[in-house]
């Protein structure tokens, strides 16, 4: 499973026009997953998603959490960074899990940071959305369950 988190102003995700959710303060999480993916990376990622210390404290280091700055995620279901682009041009997607599947271990992960006293909005699974982002810093971090 690979998250991409990135430190927002705000966010917002548009499904046909409308507004499908939005934050004010906290983290775009884009959220990928593989085919092998079980609850126990959701888990994983879900946690350190929650506790990774990338917002700056008073002294500006990153010091503070996305709980410590009372913020909230936004969580796309993102297929596409399951690609394999290591030959040809086009990227293979063997590698990402059937959509149910796929569809169950992102809405487990999002009732995972929601016990995490984050609170989550997100898309919608499989539908076309615009993401509207205010990157913060900017500050991106690549999450993946398969190097821990």
């Amino acid at each position: 499973m690979i998250a991409v988190l990135q430190r927002a102003r705000d966010a917002r995700v548009d499904i046909s026009g409308n507004t499908s959710g939005a934050i004010d303060h906290g983290l775009v999480i884009l959220l990928g997953v593989l085919e092998g993916d079980s609850e126990e990376d959701a888990d994983y990622l879900a946690d350190k998603s929650a506790n990774l210390r990338i917002f700056s404290d008073e002294d500006e280091k990153m010091n503070l959490s996305v709980k410590d700055v009372d913020g909230s995620a936004l969580v796309i279901s993102q297929f596409t960074l399951c690609a394999d682009t290591r030959k040809g041009r086009r990227p293979s997607y063997m590698d990402a899990a059937a959509p149910d599947v796929a569809n169950e271990l992102y809405e487990y992960y999002m009732e995972h940071l929601k016990r995490q006293d984050v609170p989550v909005e997100s898309g919608e699974f499989g539908a076309t959305m615009d993401v509207h982002l205010v990157n913060e810093g900017p500050v991106t971090i690549i999450l993946d369950s398969r190097n821990r």
